[in-house]
């Protein structure tokens, strides 16, 4: 079968996997089944087996589906401004429960498939590479030192509000956010985050 552009094989695969994500908020990694998934989709069973298999398959693709989506970075017009707009968006995800649910649980099951890890993995990588456009608009504004590792700058950025949400727990808001996007700026304009040489 050929697969056409908003033909029926891209509505089915829509829809089913959107029903993974449904179900792996639902019951978790380990309570999801292919059966469970065919049936919220209202899709046949041996149609989601024939195409996905397992249900690790179903949560990569569903990742994979996610990182294709185009994500608009920020432009406010300077670096401070973009890192705490970026910030500002994990807090607003995290801190809503409608929002948070899927990226929770995809983390969850990360912990318990190989699979569903390496697909979180590059779906975190492609964020981070769209993200770092903001860096690299700074670099040829002339606010950042040339060597200045992007990538590196965003992780600096979120990583703070990572911590606290799936680390320790503790609440997070906008004035963590700004925080977290201050101190990661100070360490790149001291030049702390210097891509290596061979980078």
């Amino acid at each position: 079968m050929t697969n056409r552009p908003g033909g029926r094989s891209a509505r089915v695969r829509a829809v089913v996997l959107e029903a993974t994500y449904a179900e792996l908020v639902r019951c978790g990694y380990l309570g999801m089944t292919v059966e469970n998934v065919a049936d919220r989709a209202g899709v046949h069973k041996t149609t989601v087996y024939r195409r996905w298999g397992t249900v690790d398959v179903l949560i990569a693709d569903a990742l994979d589906s996610s990182r294709d989506v185009e994500w608009p970075a920020p432009d406010t017009g300077s670096l401070e401004g973009d890192l705490i707009a970026i910030a500002t968006e994990v807090v607003d995800v995290f801190t809503d429960p409608a929002r948070s649910a899927v990226p929770e649980a995809v983390v969850t099951a990360a912990l318990q498939s190989s699979r569903a890890r390496q697909a979180k993995k590059d779906f975190y990588a492609s964020r981070h590479a769209q993200a770092a456009v903001v860096v690299t608009r700074a670099i040829q504004r002339g606010e950042l030192a040339a060597d200045t590792d992007a990538v590196e700058l965003i992780r600096f950025t979120c990583a703070p509000l990572y911590y606290r949400i799936f680390i320790t727990g503790e609440p997070i808001d906008h004035a963590a956010a700004e925080r977290a996007a201050r101190a990661a700026l100070v360490a790149a304009r001291a030049g702390l985050l210097a891509a290596a040489p061979n980078a």
